[in-house]
């Protein structure tokens, strides 16, 4: 396993509780849009402490990107990544990941589940092949979104966003239930890429198999 020490470029909250990190990319390290890789601080009692974060640029960029949630109610990693600066320095590890684009079909993401999606979306929008993709993003509230605008901007109205505790004028206050999954898709057969908390990823993916969804269709971190 090789582990790489980069410096952290730029470090700032993006929303409430998410940080961007820039982070200098080794030489010859190489992911596909939906990987990740596990991180640790470079900081005595931290080295081994890994946790996986998806990187959210394209692999053809100078650095490397991550967009990450940050947990302050427990003295974790995230809450030192809360802590952590330009200069500071991770150990970045072996790249793993199943979720990859397989063809147009429909995103399903909860809460900073998104991060695996945002390289793949700015790929696709990148080399226009984006039409035919759907993205349902859900989280707490509106406050809680991951690079709104620019998922906006990439999807229009195939972005939908949905919120499980606050019921705002033009957005849909709801759960992704099975309901809510039939009402919405009319196509079972398509490409479904799910990512999110385990229990969000179990339920919506058991939904979709019960509703006509394959294995081979259905991409998930397992």
């Amino acid at each position: 396993m090789s582990n790489h020490i980069v410096k952290v470029l730029e470090a700032y909250f993006i929303t409430h509780d998410v940080k961007r990190f820039v982070v200098e990319k080794p030489t010859g390290y190489s992911f596909i849009s939906g990987q990740a890789t596990k991180v640790s601080i470079n900081l005595p009692g931290w080295k081994n402490q890994l946790r996986p974060f998806s990187f959210t640029n394209l692999n053809d960029q100078n650095y490397l990107e991550f967009m990450i949630k940050i947990y302050e109610d427990h003295e974790g990693v995230t809450n030192m990544l809360g802590r952590s600066n330009t200069g500071d320095e991770l150990i970045l590890h072996d790249v793993f990941g199943v979720i990859q684009y397989k063809g147009p079909g429909v995103f399903i993401a909860g809460g900073a589940g998104i991060t695996p999606f945002i390289s793949i979306l700015r790929d696709l929008y990148k080399h226009r092949r984006l039409r035919g993709n759907k993205l349902i993003y859900s989280n707490k509230t509106s406050t809680d979104v991951i690079m709104e605008e620019e998922l906006q901007k990439m999807l229009s109205h195939d972005f939908i966003k949905l919120f499980t505790r606050e019921n705002i004028v033009g957005y849909i206050g709801r759960r992704i239930d099975r309901n809510y999954l039939i009402e919405n898709i009319t196509d079972f057969g398509q490409h479904f890429y799910v990512c999110g908390p385990s229990e969000f990823v179990k339920n919506i993916t058991k939904h979709l198999f019960d509703l006509g969804a394959t294995a081979d269709t259905v991409i998930f971190e397992k």
